[in-house]
């Protein structure tokens, strides 16, 4: 017999069921801990993660920040700023160069054989200055994810699971750093700010080629060429070119922007430049009434080397051939020009008036295979051509396997292809900014430009800065040091470039 107790209430028996309902789903939770995780280690290295170190003769902050992309960012305020992609990891190094140390700068200024021994000084100070960063990091991030963990869920196991788990990431973005470290990235760097006119900061295209060995050498000649950027103060150092090198500036796609005479005429001044090639597209319409537009050439102080693009007529060809720094090329016909033989052929279109057929792609590879017929001759006769130019890239695509390196634009954006044949083609953007065209979109487009390096010997490619400046109503500036594949560190000699012909020996 059950003894029940008719005055007491029934046990609600739907309660644990309203428990397990309320209770957030494992997804929602592990999404809540990695958030509380990733916040915390980026508070923490925010708040406490930077270490001061010296560095030869200067003061620097290093600090670890989060970033999808990796690499190192330099900077030398006020000059400035050089990036590297010095590897791959979430999370980037960045080197503060705070100030010049004036009692260790001024003894090496006054011992100057002290330079020798900076490379293994700078090379102990980096590696204890990243030892202690690191140290400084992994405290960083555990205690900045298990405050937060504790702020968040109040559970002592849940916020040290939080550190726990940041020290994790931080140590696993470590080993995937390690893992695609990358020393030769301090040969192609990346300047900003007014560092972007300093290329010597790294040194000319003779030394970038024979001296950019070894990274903790490089690294010493960076801290040695930022200790001279600051000893000058107020100036920065001018570029002291190699005398064994030949200086090309390669334009194109001016389209009539008369600021563009300025920027090649503070180019060549600035990099010594000994001729200038054009790879077309100057005009807009080709015009009669636009050649004045042209004749800032004749005051630039270089021989111009000239092909004709689409929206160049046969009336503006014919009035740059009058002046006596021009050299027009065209139909394959080859010219020899401050030590370098260059031939071209003019774009077979004129669009401008519409006249376009629709067959204008044959028309592209008819004329560049009438330029790679022309090298061909010219190779057979003895006298090879080291640079071919064409407008269009359709065009250029077609000299491949004649000549060692060709140039061209048209398409308003730089870019670098190593052709199947070995030939090297060299698209420039639009030095112009696009001309008008620079209104018509919601971000201007860029004014481009590159300072190509030839050995003079051998008269091949070594090296190029590619010049970026910022469009209409913009003040950015970035230049960008790029090797041949041929001359980088550790190559084998065994690229696919043309074979040597008799006027020239191998690179």
């Amino acid at each position: 017999m059950l003894n029940r107790n008719p005055n007491r209430p029934a046990r609600p028996r739907s309660l644990p069921a309203l428990e397990l309902t309320d209770r957030p789903s494992p997804w929602l939770r592990a999404l809540g801990l990695t958030t509380v995780v990733l916040v915390g280690a980026w508070l923490g290295l925010l708040i406490v993660g930077d270490v001061r170190a010296p560095v030869g003769p200067m003061d620097t902050t290093m600090t670890l920040r989060p970033s999808l992309s990796g690499g190192t960012k330099i900077n030398v305020s006020p000059l400035g700023s050089l990036s590297l992609d010095s590897h791959v990891a979430p999370v980037r190094l960045d080197v503060n160069v705070d100030q010049l140390d004036p009692l260790r700068s001024q003894a090496l200024v006054d011992h100057p054989e002290r330079l020798s021994g900076l490379q293994d000084e700078v090379a102990r100070d980096v590696e204890h200055g990243t030892l202690d960063l690191a140290v400084r990091s992994c405290i960083a991030v555990v205690s900045g994810a298990t405050a937060l963990g504790l702020a968040v869920y109040r559970r002592p196991r849940r916020a040290l699971a939080a550190g726990g788990l940041a020290l994790g990431l931080l140590a696993a973005s470590g080993v995937s750093a390690y893992a695609t470290w990358n020393p030769k990235s301090v040969l192609e760097p990346r300047f900003s700010g007014l560092l972007s006119s300093a290329p010597s900061v790294v040194g000319n295209a003779r030394s970038i080629v024979t001296e950019f060995d070894v990274y903790q050498k490089e690294l010493a000649r960076l801290v040695t060429n930022v200790t001279k950027l600051y000893d000058v103060t107020s100036t920065l150092p001018a570029y002291r070119p190699d005398p064994s090198t030949i200086r090309v500036l390669h334009v194109s796609d001016i389209h009539l922007n008369p600021a563009s005479w300025k920027i090649i005429g503070s180019l060549v001044e600035q990099y010594k430049v000994d001729v200038i090639v054009d790879s077309g597209d100057t005009m807009d319409h080709g015009t009669a009434a636009e050649n004045g537009f042209l004749d800032p050439i004749r005051d630039l102080g270089v021989p111009y080397v000239w092909v004709r693009g689409n929206h160049d007529s046969r009336t503006t060809q014919r009035y740059l051939e009058r002046m006596k720094n021009v050299r027009v090329l065209d139909d394959g016909r080859a010219e020899t020009v401050a030590g370098l033989r260059f031939a071209g052929i003019g774009d077979p279109q004129f669009t401008p008036d519409r006249s376009t057929a629709p067959g204008s792609a044959a028309s592209e590879q008819l004329a560049g295979d009438r330029l790679a017929s022309a090298l061909r001759d010219q190779r057979t006769a003895g006298t090879p051509v080291d640079v071919a130019v064409a407008h269009e890239p359709s065009a250029a695509r077609e000299t491949d396997g004649t000549v060692p390196l060709v140039l061209c634009g048209h398409l308003h954006h730089e870019g670098t292809e190593l052709l199947p044949y070995g030939t090297r083609l060299r698209r420039e953007g639009s030095t112009g900014g696009s001309g008008l065209r620079a209104v018509e979109h919601t971000y201007p487009a860029p004014i481009e430009a590159s300072i190509l390096y030839f050995d003079r010997d051998s008269r091949r490619l070594q090296a190029w800065d590619a010049i970026k400046l910022g469009g209409l109503g913009l003040s950015t500036a970035e230049v960008s040091r790029h090797l041949a594949d041929e001359n980088q560190p550790g190559a084998t000699g065994t690229s696919r470039s043309p074979s040597p012909t008799p006027s020239a020996t191998s690179p």
